[in-house]
């Protein structure tokens, strides 16, 4: 029976409420240059705020999908390992079927805890690569992983189109 961590981890994008602060992101200007804040939002369950994510694009120019761009999340919840990347295996399938990466994912992902945060940027359409509070964690490569993995926040089959708006600083 899963607990209360990964039920909430399960609740991807289902209700968003207070933009996070603006500032700009060391380890988002470090590997994507020019990359400045487009949009940002919090992620509630419950009324529980779950994580503050930030859209990055260079220059903060409104989302293009054939530019490499970030998305960080800061955690406010202790979640495990596993709820990260049932969560992320569960959206992959929900938006588009499901994908042979969860030991890819078990490599990008630890367990966090409130304070906590991970970088995700493209590279190209077949790469996105991950930080953990500053430390480079891993690349995923696949097919399209850039619109899979970044699509489950800003894609178009969102769980949340508040969230999403707000993310893309709509």
């Amino acid at each position: 029976m899963p607990g209360l961590k990964a039920i909430l981890a399960a609740a991807m994008l289902v209700s968003a409420s207070v933009p996070v602060a603006l500032a700009q992101s060391k380890t988002a200007a470090a590997v994507l240059p020019g990359a400045e804040v487009r949009g940002a939002a919090t992620l509630r369950f419950l009324g529980f705020p779950l994580y503050q994510a930030r859209l990055f694009t260079v220059g903060g120019a409104a989302l293009n999908w054939s530019q490499n761009f970030g998305i960080e999340l800061t955690y406010l919840r202790d979640l495990t390992q596993y709820d990260l990347v049932e969560a992320t295996l569960r959206e992959f399938k929900r938006t588009g079927g499901a994908l042979p990466l969860e030991a890819q994912l078990n490599t990008c992902f630890k367990a966090v805890g409130n304070g906590d945060r991970y970088l995700a940027v493209s590279d190209g359409a077949n790469k996105v690569a991950f930080w953990r509070n500053g430390q480079r964690t891993c690349t995923l490569s696949h097919p399209q992983i850039k619109r899979r993995f970044m699509g489950i926040f800003v894609g178009e089959n969102t769980r949340s189109k508040s969230f999403t708006r707000k993310l893309l600083g709509s």
